[in-house]
């Protein structure tokens, strides 16, 4: 019996007749009954505007921010809870670093190198960049196997390098990168900055960014348990202080004159107008929640469950598997002759929720030489009578389209 399912109330929700067999962890996690009453109670007991009043209800809104901030800070292992910034999750996080260090320290004929297996939200911001600032956007290659080119990264840093983001688990192939030795490559050889997209790594593998020694990270509540519309960006103190505003407004000021502002130290001064309070509250229970059941119990059971679904889908005739047998979690696939939204339709009919198209990642699909795939990604609640539904589906799906 799977001791994690009790927590997640949805998980009892038949779809089509069938139980829910939801596979589409990928694109976002359930919440556990505890951020669901985390947040419930705020709107009860406490809901009130932060850092602006001095009643009650505000004060208790107010420290409970604070304290999912320092929930963060040990989760990730920051130096302090001025490191952590809160977003709207990771694409906000991208966008903001994109539109402050990077407007405020790039110029001309530098540039920003990204792997080919980045999601559009690692994508697109640097592109923009690339336009306004008239930079230089580069790929690093893949190898063979998919995997990230370590000698090419190696050669490809310069002088003029001063951004390297790229992602550390792929959301297509499940591929965890190397990210101590991607960091230990651009440092050694340069003074660029590395910025990590941990969206599908931040609820699977632990993360000390101490130890890694980036200069940013982002990541979504929404992976790893915790709410939609809430994010963090992590960044070194000293990088954050010497950064600009990204949006101005309300509560991200010391004081304001007719034609003057003076803005407040990190992270506020990244934190204009009103927050998402209950997501951070709901963050702060999703943190909670991993560590009483424990990031080595999930990730164990995560992992036992992704080498019997992979076993499994290989056994299945005339199905493709994108990526190496190692993985995290996410399963890209296609059956021949099936286009990958019939699939995840068809599978739909027996309650199994799956994703289908480019996943955000068109750059790595061209790369793979397709325009679409499946995805089956687990979670620890998952079980194997799921992927045996999953793979039932898949052959019915077969026999209609024979």
């Amino acid at each position: 019996m799977n001791p994690y399912r009790k927590d997640f109330p949805i998980l009892a929700t038949n779809v089509n007749g069938h139980p829910l067999a939801y596979l589409d962890n990928g694109a976002t996690t359930q919440r556990p009954q505890a951020v669901i009453n985390a947040e419930v109670s705020f709107y009860k007991t406490y809901n009130a505007n932060i850092h602006r009043g001095l009643h009650a209800l505000s004060q208790k809104a107010t420290e409970a921010c604070d304290a999912t901030r320092i929930k963060v800070q040990k989760y990730i292992h920051a130096r302090s809870p001025e490191e952590i910034v809160f977003t709207y999750g990771t694409t906000h996080g991208i966008n903001l670093i994109a539109y402050t260090w990077a407007e405020a320290n790039m110029k001309a004929g530098d540039e920003v190198l990204i792997s080919l297996m980045e999601h559009h939200a690692n994508i697109v911001p640097w592109q923009q960049l690339a336009k306004r600032k008239k930079i230089k956007l580069s790929y690093i290659t893949l190898t063979k196997k998919l995997t990230l080119d370590y000698a090419a990264l190696a050669r490809m840093i310069s002088k003029r390098t001063k951004l390297v983001s790229v992602v550390h688990v792929s959301n297509v192939l499940g591929i965890e990168n190397d990210i101590a030795k991607i960091i230990s490559i651009v440092h050694k050889k340069s003074r660029a900055k590395v910025l990590v997209d941990a969206a599908q790594s931040i609820a699977h593998i632990p993360i000390d960014v101490q130890k890694m020694d980036c200069d940013f990270l982002v990541f979504s509540g929404h992976k790893m348990y915790g709410p939609t519309g809430i994010g963090v960006l992590y960044g070194k103190q000293e990088l954050l202080e010497t950064m600009p505003p990204f949006l101005t407004g309300g509560d991200m000021i010391i004081s304001v004159e007719k034609f003057a502002t003076v803005f407040q130290k990190p992270p506020a001064r990244f934190e204009a107008g009103t927050p998402n309070i209950a997501g951070i509250i709901g963050l702060g229970a999703a943190v909670d929640w991993i560590q009483n059941k424990g990031l080595r119990n999930l990730r164990k059971a995560e992992a036992a469950l992704t080498r019997y679904a992979y076993e499994k889908l290989l056994k299945v005739p005339g199905l493709t598997i994108y990526g190496p047998r190692k993985r995290h979690g996410v399963i890209s696939f296609n059956l021949d002759g099936i286009h990958a939204h019939d699939v995840a339709e068809i599978v739909n009919r027996f309650g199994v929720a799956i994703r289908s198209g480019n996943h955000c990642a068109m750059p790595l699909h061209r790369r793979l030489g397709i325009v679409a795939s499946a995805r089956a990604s687990i979670a620890c609640y998952n079980t194997k009578q799921e992927v045996d539904t999953l793979v039932r589906a898949l052959k019915e799906a077969q026999k209609i389209f024979k």
